[in-house]
């Protein structure tokens, strides 16, 4: 009990502060464990996250507090001094409380969605406010969740005053001026050390959570605060690589003979066969969220896409196809580039250095080129990366027939069909992207499209499944459905015979995929890449299941070597037909937590770049049934080739003129 003769009032009200913010933290806390703890953890497990959360609590509630224990150290700033002060402060800590809940709000979002904690790669939607805005308006009930917000505000500013007024009334025999700063010295003494790390030799830093060795501890541990301020030094790209030191990795694995002096990654590749004697055209479909694990073809029993599977039986697919990282903007750029993104905290597109690239579609000399996207090209700055295509012609919201849908512009439906009425115009041979955008938030289906039945799946089914909702199921299932719309109408024109398919996910989704894959695919969230590729041309390529380890960055030499004319590869693709290729492998990034690394065909191996962590494990079913000797030497040797990877592409970014 405190002596209140002798403990300023000042001091007592810190006291009181220091457990309300300690409560509010460890109920965000405790709420992170039940709402997204994995099954195959136990909360006992989770003890050490909880000891290493509560240090970065006591840390960000040392930051809130300090203002008022070191201004209070001169006495006409005290909150007791007057009933101005008193309201200042408690503006101050309600402001304050605002910004952590609205940090924890955004938070929990952010976990729903792809299972990290937020940290500055939220600003990349600070940088559309538009599109942001109406996709959290059209996806979330947000009048609730702000009066829900200040409602709680309200109430902890409340819990303030009540408790300065308690404190006040409790220390009536008190004069005010009886002042002993030695109490306020101690109080920032003990708010220095918490700051600096409750009981540890070296400084907490962010780093520190990845030593749990599992990512949902990892997250657990961490709060918003600590992600988000800390992940904000990471923002500002770092151009300086150690390239030149792994060429020689590099070189062996794009199996480069001789190298020029201007681009040392550059060839010119020559077809080896003339199979295909027409030109024929390209339709590249970016699919959004187009999971693996969720569709048809990984033999989900929900059975999502299974127009898709059947497209997928008659042309060359690939069951293994990775995007080096997640999310729209880094899944297109290294389509069209063949480079990963490995901007950190920022979209290589969204940078005025790395944006302008040379494209191996720019080897298409004699095509037309289009771009088609249902909302707005400048979205992440889309309009920047097409633009490195010669000659291109964008169609985006505004330039449609159809009605604008959602955020997202208008339904894939409708921009399949206004793509196809374009294209089936087209005299010359022609290069076409269409970037669908239905399959996320908010989830929407066309009232128009009465003829898409939903389907109605239990909660528990569902994610079993992999599904969060029975909205994210059907809007998965929709994408499948305009798939068919798509290739039903080109079958009607001409172009069709004569035109290769390509289909790939932009990126994966976290979520369950153990009904389906290894536990890679979720302990080390080989699920968040795993996408779907697919090249479809009945009359043009002899159908294949294809079972090995390929990128999305293979995907433009790929249909390069599909046709008769040379082109000139600079980048990390390469063509997946190619008899000569040495080895399969593909580069993932997760860049928040840093880690990078390889999967192959057996393993995926993957390490953290700011921290001396890495992990190999097997990416099959099969065990990791390695010694000691022989696991060391696969991670000498993936290691390498994941620095190679890293480093290259990150001199690519900026060189790949």
């Amino acid at each position: 009990m405190l002596i209140k003769w002798r403990v300023p009032k000042t001091i007592q009200w810190i006291v009181k502060l220091f457990f309300i913010y300690l409560f509010i933290f460890t109920v965000f806390r405790i709420a992170t464990v039940f709402f997204f703890k994995p099954k195959n953890l136990s909360v006992i497990e989770l003890l050490p996250s909880f000891w290493l959360g509560l240090k970065y609590d006591l840390r960000w509630i040392a930051f809130i507090l300090s203002p008022i224990v070191f201004f209070s150290l001169f006495l006409k700033l005290s909150p007791f001094y007057s009933d101005k002060n008193k309201k200042i402060w408690t503006i101050y800590l309600g402001i304050i409380t605002l910004l952590v809940l609205f940090f924890y709000g955004a938070d929990f979002g952010q976990f729903a969605y792809i299972n990290a904690r937020l940290n500055a790669d939220a600003l990349i939607f600070a940088e559309d406010p538009k599109e942001s805005l109406q996709m959290v308006w059209q996806s979330y009930p947000v009048i609730w969740i702000l009066i829900g917000l200040f409602g709680a505000v309200l109430m902890m500013i409340w819990m303030f005053r009540k408790t300065h007024v308690d404190i006040e009334g409790k220390n009536l025999s008190i004069h005010k001026f009886s002042y002993k700063k030695k109490w306020h010295f101690l109080a920032v003494l003990i708010l220095g050390w918490f700051m600096y790390g409750f009981f540890t030799l070296k400084p907490l830093n962010f780093f520190r959570a990845f030593n749990l060795n599992d990512e949902f501890k990892s997250n657990l541990a961490l709060n918003p605060l600590q992600n988000f301020f800390t992940t904000l030094r990471f923002r500002k790209p770092d151009y300086n690589t150690k390239a030149k030191e792994n060429f020689s990795t590099i070189a062996n694995f794009l199996a480069i003979e001789k190298s020029n002096e201007t681009n040392p990654y550059s060839r010119i590749v020559y077809p080896g066969t003339k199979v295909l004697e027409r030109q024929p055209n390209i339709v590249l479909v970016i699919c959004e969220s187009f999971s693996m694990y969720k569709s048809s073809m990984s033999g989900n029993i929900l059975n999502s896409t299974p127009y898709f599977n059947d497209l997928c039986k008659q042309g060359i697919f690939f069951n293994r196809c990775f995007s080096p990282t997640f999310g729209t903007a880094r899944g297109l750029f290294a389509t069209v580039t063949g480079i990963p993104d490995v901007l950190l905290s920022k979209f290589a597109t969204r940078d005025t250095v790395t944006v302008k690239q040379q494209t191996i579609i720019n080897n298409f000399e004699e095509y037309e080129k289009f771009y088609f996207i249902g909302g707005r090209s400048q979205f992440n700055n889309f309009t920047g990366l097409i633009n490195n295509i010669k000659g291109v012609t964008i169609y985006e919201e505004g330039k449609y027939k159809s009605v604008k849908e959602n955020v997202w512009g208008i339904s894939d439906k409708n921009l399949f069909l206004e793509a196809n009425t374009v294209l089936a115009k087209q005299q010359k041979p022609f290069f076409a992207i269409i970037q669908t955008a239905d399959n996320h938030r908010p989830f929407k289906i066309p009232i128009e499209d009465n003829d898409f039945v939903q389907k109605n799946i239990s909660d528990e089914v569902l994610k079993k499944n992999g599904f969060e909702s029975l909205k994210e199921y059907n809007s998965f299932a929709y994408s499948d459905y305009c798939f068919k719309k798509f290739i039903e109408a080109a079958k009607k024109n001409t172009y069709f015979n004569n035109t290769i398919f390509v289909f790939v996910g932009d990126h994966g989704l976290e979520g369950n995929a153990s009904a389906v894959y290894p536990k890679a695919w979720m302990d080390q969230r080989l699920a968040d890449e795993h996408i779907p590729l697919l090249f479809y041309s009945p009359n043009l390529l002899t159908a294949q299941q294809r079972n090995e380890t390929v990128s999305q960055i293979d995907i433009l030499p790929t249909i390069a070597g599909m046709i008769q004319q040379p082109y000139i590869n600079t980048t990390l693709g390469r063509d997946l037909l190619d008899s000569t290729k040495k080895e399969n492998a593909a580069f993932i990034i997760y860049h928040a937590p840093g880690w990078i690394g390889m999967v192959t065909d057996d393993y995926f191996y993957r390490k953290n770049i700011r921290i001396k962590k890495e992990e190999l494990v097997t990416a099959t079913n099969k065990p990791l049934n390695l010694t000691p000797l022989q696991q060391d030497s696969v991670k000498k040797y993936l290691s390498t080739l994941t620095t190679s990877f890293y480093e290259t592409a990150r001199w690519m970014l900026v060189n790949n003129k």
